[in-house]
């Protein structure tokens, strides 16, 4: 009998066990000390009836439950939209670009910038490239020169399309030094065109359609009117006389009759070739009255490509330190 009641005992210790760790029910908060073999069933130490009361397992729901995570809320896609088919998408275009304020022929003669009346302004300084007191106008299409600021002393206009130097060109441009008009299609040139220069000094002509020269500036160093039409009927008389200055004269590629003359002291350079030039003067280079006389500046001298024979007239080199290039006929 003793050996049944202790078994007994042993079995109710471990359904306690399970019931009361392995649930994790929550712990008494009063009751009776420790407990031992001998007062476990006593039914005044510990009534099972009561257990329930103090903890209720139904009431936990299955988001509490341990080691349970809640999922995650589904997230909904917008529906896609679909265009209708008769939809046309509106796009905003840029503005478009205003009507340049400058007229693409620049007008030189009527009222406005570019008007006979600016030529005291800066208006070129628009049209072409104004660095100090240099003006250039190379390669610009120009068909005629534009007005000029007073404070110009080097002009270049080059390689266009300029057909005449008028007498307006230039004035009161007391400042210019150099003049650079090579490569257009000048024909004309005014007789007033250089007469308010009074510093010019280079003045370049070339690769035009020159037939004649007007009156040019004593202040002039060097003139270069090459590849040009010139006739002799179209230079001035003693032209290059007053030249106290003058170095460099290039009259090459022409249609000259004769060396014009009386040259200047101050030459040094003179091209005359590819004319027609068929006789030379005894006084054309040196001086007759005076048989001392020697012109040491001049050191070049271009004749070939004349129907002249330079051998014929050796009388005329002689106060020369060089004798003048040509070709013999």
């Amino acid at each position: 009998m003793a050996v049944h009641r202790q078994t007994s005992k042993m079995a109710l210790y471990l359904v306690w066990t399970l019931m009361g760790f392995s649930l994790s029910a929550p712990p008494i908060t009063s009751g009776p000390g420790p407990y031992d073999l001998e007062n476990y069933d006593d039914s005044n130490t510990w009534n099972l009836n009561t257990y329930g009361e103090t903890y209720d397992y139904d009431d936990l729901d299955e988001e509490t439950e341990v080691g349970t995570l809640a999922p995650p809320p589904a997230v909904t896609q917008p529906p896609a939209i679909v265009p209708p088919e008769d939809y046309v998408e509106e796009v905003t275009l840029p503005p478009r670009p205003t009507k340049s304020v400058f007229p693409s022929t620049l007008d030189f003669h009527g009222p406005g910038l570019f008007g006979p009346d600016t030529g005291l302004g800066m208006p070129s300084c628009l049209l072409c490239v104004c660095i100090s007191g240099s003006v250039y106008c190379d390669d610009s299409d120009l068909t005629q020169i534009p007005p000029l600021p007073k404070e110009t002393t080097h002009f270049y206009a080059r390689f266009n399309k300029i057909t005449e130097v008028r007498a307006t060109d230039f004035i009161n441009l007391n400042q210019l030094k150099r003049i650079d008009l090579s490569a257009n299609q000048i024909s004309k040139v005014n007789k007033d065109a250089f007469r308010s220069t009074l510093q010019l000094q280079d003045l370049i002509l070339a690769d035009n359609n020159i037939q004649a020269l007007p009156e040019l500036p004593a202040t002039l160093k060097h003139i270069d009117a090459r590849n040009n039409q010139l006739r002799s009927t179209g230079m001035h008389a003693e032209a290059f006389m007053k030249m106290k200055e003058l170095q460099f004269l290039y009259l090459s590629n022409n249609k000259l009759d004769y060396i014009p003359e009386p040259l200047p002291e101050s030459l040094r350079v003179l091209h005359l070739q590819n004319n027609n030039i068929q006789s030379i003067g005894q006084d054309t280079f040196c001086n007759t009255h005076d048989i001392n006389y020697i012109r040491k500046a001049l050191e070049d001298i271009r004749l070939d490509g004349n129907p002249v024979d330079i051998n014929l007239y050796a009388h005329a080199y002689v106060c020369l330190p060089r004798l003048p290039i040509g070709t013999p006929v």
